[in-house]
């Protein structure tokens, strides 16, 4: 009844008190609103249908959709928003209330509205009009100022905006019965809008910060992956989004890396220092943990507007700053270790020096060929090794031999056909697997070719250098695999370079002596086991007094068949087989037991034992050296090592803290066949050694040969001025005995004193000795009280230790 009052007003009496309170409730509605920023832009979202669909229930269309225009364009100037948002905030609101006004019209509920029931149904409509037409025309807008998908933009908070609306329409509907009671509560609609905004401000702000705690803990579980380019990826389009930023770069400390991009996809990824086209407001974010110990970088969140974030939103910042230092860490610490496995695995199966594959290598990948050979044709084997190469090694030095190698290498890749495997196998001695031929003679054609590209002389620094090679070809076995394979090949290129050729095919015929130097090696275990490996001794002699002042130990082989075998025949064949430490320790044992056996009988001798490279290379072999010495009760100082000067020591970390070990522990160490390689004098500088010996060659042509006269006078004056003993092999005449003597030089060995012959023998001749004198195996070279004119720098008496002489 009051309603009806309130429609009977005059209206040309109370049309200005009508309008004036229209335009507050628009200006009201369009005052309390809440704000979201989407990008640089905040947006508010007002009340404006709820004012529109109750001034659209007490006054003509026309008039609302004035005083709306009014009442927004008020609020629009009080909150001095730029002119062009202004107009088109007035121009959408009137365009709503032209909607509403129209939808009500059509559904009957013409204004202003006297039986509120019957009119519930039209207000509903009208209300539904302005609520999808405010989407429609401010959703484009949005979407287009913020880049961001309509699509996207329409599902974030649809949930939220239709709880919003259905809250609207149930105070619309609400504030319209309250009017029907009493016209003068309409004084009440403010404070009660007001206070419904306020609570579902509230409520809004709840539900987003909810949500974007959900949003950050689903990012920083995106994060947790071990590719780093995945971890930049991910936090940048999630951070993006996360904090509606219109580009988000993350600039790495190590190796200066920057990436930036948005919420879509990556638009930069590159070095540091590249211009960013977003210019606007930037917001820093260190990538440090939650010590603040590490700093992996920086985190940058840019707007195109100015844009001051939230105590919230710089709290998320900083969590999700942390997160993303934490999984770049982990990405990095977990990259570095995927590249030395891979390095590793690398390294297990290639030549450190050429980056071919290695023999491992070799023959794994030959031994899966192999295995389908039958699917895709013939397999064969070429094995190359270089003519006189140790020559290049001795006259250039190692460096220029390793440079040679790289370059063979080289050659060899590039004359290799796709699928073909090129390995270098130790040394000078290289390999290449032939794979899918059509037939085996086609094997023969290819190896030529390899070896052709190795004819051309090599450049060295300036000078060309011409390098021979033979190769031997070999096609797959029907039988022993891989490693029978590699087997004929080896034959074969032996065969060849026996003969003169540059290739050689294998043939079976042609197989005696490598079989029978294969039936000797099938034969090793036995030999261990049944303790056929024998050692003779070799005495070293004082040269001025004949006096003895050590023995070489030398293994032969005593065959139950063959008789005895020389060890050239055999130390390699021993040294491939894996039976090197029980030969080593065999041959050792009999050494010391030797010498015990001396001592014992009062002659305290030290007894020498030449030692394979391949020892050198096993870190348990010290161990088993002093073991031994432990075991027969002798001083380390009586054993003395060999070691082979052909090994390339100085390069070799294990070779350093084997022979350190032993060199601290007492025992004594030589350096055998000294002056014949190259790297003499810088093995002397890395390998901690007593004693030098020299090679027998030059020995031998020391009378005839000025050169070989010069090698011998500087290894002696090397010596003194190092402190280090020189013994002379292959001492056979008195003649090489006095000249030694006379050039300074103390010790020797060689047949002119004795021949190697078992130890029981040796001892027999150190009782009897030379004219009866015991453990002297040579008259001296001058008589008691007699004065003699001594070389400059010679030392009387022995090898400059006493401790080395046996008792007169």
């Amino acid at each position: 009844m009051c309603l009806r009052e309130l429609t009977r007003l005059d209206w040309s009496r109370n049309h200005l008190t009508l309008s004036l309170t229209l335009v507050c409730l628009a200006l009201l509605a369009m005052t309390i609103k809440w704000r979201i920023r989407i990008r640089a832009t905040v947006h508010a979202i007002s009340w404006s249908e709820t004012a529109i669909i109750l001034s659209l229930a007490v006054a003509p269309t026309p008039l609302v959709i004035l005083t709306t225009g009014i009442g927004v364009a008020i609020a629009q100037y009080l909150a001095k928003l730029p002119p062009l948002k202004a107009a088109f905030g007035v121009a959408k609101t009137m365009l709503l209330a032209v909607g509403g006004g129209a939808a009500l019209h059509a559904t009957g509920g013409s204004p202003p509205i006297t039986d509120l029931w019957p009119a519930l149904g039209p207000i509903g409509v009208a209300y539904a009009v302005t609520v999808v037409l405010d989407e429609v025309l401010t959703l484009p807008v949005i979407a287009l100022a913020t880049g961001t998908r309509l699509r996207q933009l329409f599902r974030e908070g649809l949930g939220l905006r239709l709880t919003s609306a259905l809250a609207r329409f149930v105070l619309i509907v609400t504030t319209l019965f309250i009017l029907h009671g009493d016209p003068r509560l309409l004084l009440a609609v403010p404070p009660l809008v007001l206070s419904l905004h306020l609570l579902y401000s509230n409520q809004v702000k709840a539900r987003t910060e909810q949500q974007a705690w959900q949003r950050l803990a689903r990012t920083t579980d995106a994060l947790n992956v071990v590719d780093l380019d995945k971890v930049l990826t991910t936090a940048v389009t999630q951070a993006a989004e996360l904090f509606s930023a219109d580009e988000v770069e993350i600039e790495l400390r190590d190796g200066g890396r920057t990436v930036r991009g948005g919420a879509v996809a990556i638009t930069y990824d590159g070095p540091a220092g590249e211009p960013t086209a977003v210019d606007g407001t930037v917001v820093p974010a260190a990538l440090e943990g939650h010590d603040r110990t590490v700093d992996v970088g920086v985190l940058r969140l840019r707007f195109r507007g100015p844009v001051q974030l939230s105590e919230r939103e710089q709290y998320t910042l900083r969590t999700f700053a942390s997160a993303l230092c934490t999984a770049v860490r982990n990405a990095q610490a977990y990259a570095e270790l995927a590249r030395v496995a891979d390095e590793h695995a690398y390294a297990a199966t290639h030549d450190a020096l050429t980056g071919l594959a290695n023999r491992r290598h070799l023959l794994d990948q030959g031994t899966e060929q192999l295995d389908t050979r039958h699917a895709d044709g013939v397999t064969a084997l070429v094995l190359i090794d270089l003519n006189h190469f140790k020559e290049v090694n001795d006259t250039l030095g190692h460096a220029a031999g390793d440079h040679v190698l790289v370059q063979v290498a080289e050659r060899l890749r590039d004359a290799a056909q796709e699928g073909d495997l090129v390995a270098r196998l130790g040394g000078d001695e290289f390999a290449v697997l032939l794979r899918g031929l059509p037939a085996p003679a086609v094997a023969a054609h290819r190896a030529e070719t390899l070896l052709a590209t190795l004819h051309e002389p090599f450049d060295l620094d300036g000078m060309r250098i011409s390098v021979e090679a033979s190769g031997g070809i070999a096609a797959a076995p029907a039988t022993g695999g891989m490693p029978e394979l590699l087997r004929r090949a080896d034959v074969a290129m032996y065969q060849a370079k026996r003969a003169g050729q540059r290739t050689s095919t294998y043939a079976p015929t042609r197989d005696t002596a490598d079989l029978g130097r294969l039936t000797l090696g099938g034969e090793l275990p036995r030999a261990v086991a049944d303790h056929e490996f024998t050692v003779n001794f070799q005495p070293i002699v004082d040269l001025g007094t004949g006096r003895v002042t050590g023995a070489e130990a030398l293994a032969r082989w005593h065959h139950p068949t063959h008789g005895m075998i020389d060890p050239l025949r055999f130390l390699e064949a021993v040294e491939r087989s894996g039976l090197l430490p029980a030969f080593a320790e065999a041959i050792l044992d009999q050494a010391l037991l030797a010498a015990g056996s001396w001592r014992d009988a009062g002659f305290d001798v030290p007894v020498a034992v030449n030692v394979s490279p391949r020892s050198l290379l096993d870190a348990r072999f010290p161990g088993s050296v002093l073991a031994r010495l432990r075991a027969h009760d002798l001083p380390p100082d009586r054993l003395v090592l060999e070691l082979t000067e052909t090994l390339t020591l100085s390069q070799l970390d294990v070779v350093d803290r084997v022979l350190s070990r032993l060199r601290d522990e007492g025992v004594r160490l030589a350096l055998d066949d000294f002056g014949t390689g190259y790297s003499s004098l810088s093995l002397l500088s890395r390998i901690p050694v007593h004693e030098l010996k020299i090679d027998r060659s030059f020995v031998t042509a020391m009378e005839t040969s000025a050169e070989a006269a010069a090698v011998i006078r500087s290894t002696l004056d090397l010596g003194r001025s190092l402190g280090l003993d020189v013994v002379a092999e292959g001492v056979e005449s008195e003649p090489q005995r006095r000249a030694l003597w006379e050039l300074g030089c103390t010790a020797g060995q060689g047949h002119l004193f004795a021949r190697p012959v078992p130890a029981g023998t040796l001892l027999a001749a150190f009782r009897r000795g030379s004219g009866g004198s015991p453990g002297t195996l040579a008259p001296p070279l001058h008589d008691a009280g007699a004065v003699i004119r001594l070389a400059p720098g010679r030392r009387p008496g022995g090898r400059g230790r006493t401790d080395r002489h046996l008792p007169a």
